[in-house]
């Protein structure tokens, strides 16, 4: 759960009349989750929010397509060698893994997306590895920079403004399932525990900017992978108050509390957003393990139930050697993975690590694309040999 927030102007119950000072009714818009079950934010619009016409899509990035079917293999794709195809971030992204569930990619917008986007087939959440920028959206603009996670929820209708000058290199996860926060750190009524490693107050959370027309009136809906255009007849941001507990906000991976153990702590103790077939891990600067035979790098483990993707954005990565910023590591399910050879060993005696990662487990296999196999290291299966 995220906390009900109520802004701008709304009715003392859903579902009545709200009138300007003219008397002029305004338009209810309700913007649900898992039908009408599910959280839900209800916005009120000066003009009715549903009276599109059809037209062209004007954007919209290549749905991903997987290579022919690969060997098993450990695999290091290293993104930061990709072209960096630039634009708006509606068209900058570049899959590199996907399955039914998510599809994970990497973009390097340089201009402002000019027209409205939704995604109904996804929520949105982004890792903001270098960049800063605004999600503009029916609710409000919410403010980003380096190292925040970003969401916009499945149905919103928003453009992102990258800052002018400012180099960006995002990773992008589509997750068709919806993201939410990890039952383990919730309590009954969905608030974040005390003893989560987060709490409420450390999202940043959009801000109501009240009734305004860029003079954009196209809009463009992905449904189905497939990119669909449509026409305004006056401006989409002509919301007068919403409230609800569904808009989009950004999380800065340092408020993660991380945790030290005695011995070492499985991934799960990094989980921080979950989404239908994955966990969403940070790994950020932290104590170590302090038991005095402790041995703090990762231990080598077979994973028969999930795919493994880590994505590094900085710091000393002390279980493995060749990765950088923008690296990514594909461990898949049913072959043992652990450290590169002396990382184990090497790691005795250590008290703290200054890495930062961004890492998802899946349920589902990840397929590469093209675009990860043209920047994919050839070595790395061999460098796990002594």
């Amino acid at each position: 759960m995220f906390e009900r927030r109520v802004v701008g102007k709304v009715p003392r119950k859903h579902h009545i009349q709200l009138r300007d000072d003219k008397g002029t009714l305004m338009f209810e818009e309700c913007l649900t989750r898992d039908g009408f079950e599910g959280p839900y934010t209800i916005a009120y619009h000066q003009k009715a929010p549903h009276t599109q016409s059809l037209s062209e899509a004007k954007g919209g990035w290549e749905s991903p397509t997987a290579v022919p079917e690969q060997r098993l293999a450990k695999r290091h794709y290293k993104t930061q060698e990709l072209p960096r195809k630039g634009g708006a971030p509606l068209n900058a992204r570049v899959p590199l893994l996907f399955n039914a569930d998510v599809t994970l990619a990497v973009l390097h917008p340089t201009e402002a997306d000019s027209v409205y986007f939704t995604n109904a087939d996804a929520d949105d959440l982004f890792y903001i590895h270098q960049g800063s920028g605004v999600v503009r959206s029916v609710l409000g603009d919410l403010r980003f920079g380096p190292e925040d996670y970003v969401f916009i929820p499945r149905g919103l209708v928003h453009r992102i403004l990258p800052d002018p000058g400012v180099p960006q290199y995002w990773l992008s996860m589509e997750c068709k399932g919806g993201v939410h926060l990890p039952r383990q750190w919730r309590n009954d009524v969905g608030q974040l525990r005390m003893d989560a490693p987060y709490s409420h107050r450390d999202f940043k959370v959009v801000e109501f900017t009240g009734p305004q027309d860029e003079g954009i009136r196209d809009l463009v809906v992905k449904r189905g992978d497939r990119f669909h255009g449509f026409e305004y007849q006056h401006s989409p941001l002509d919301v007068v108050g919403w409230d609800g507990t569904v808009y989009p906000w950004a999380f800065p991976i340092l408020n993660f509390q991380p945790r030290a153990g005695l011995v070492h702590l499985p991934p799960t103790w990094h989980g921080t957003f979950a989404t239908r077939g994955a966990l969403i891990c940070s790994f950020v600067p932290r104590m170590v393990d302090f038991h005095p035979e402790a041995i703090p790098c990762p231990y080598p483990h077979s994973s028969v139930d999930c795919d493994e993707f880590l994505f590094y954005c900085r710091g000393n990565f002390t279980s493995r050697r060749g990765v950088g910023p923008g690296s990514v590591s594909f461990h898949p399910m049913g072959v043992a993975h652990g450290p590169h050879p002396g990382a184990y060993e090497g790691s005795i005696g250590h008290r703290e690590t200054n890495e930062l990662a961004v890492m998802l487990d899946t349920v589902l296999p990840l397929h590469p694309t093209a675009a990860a196999t043209s920047v994919e290291d050839p070595n790395y299966q061999k460098s796990f040999i002594p």
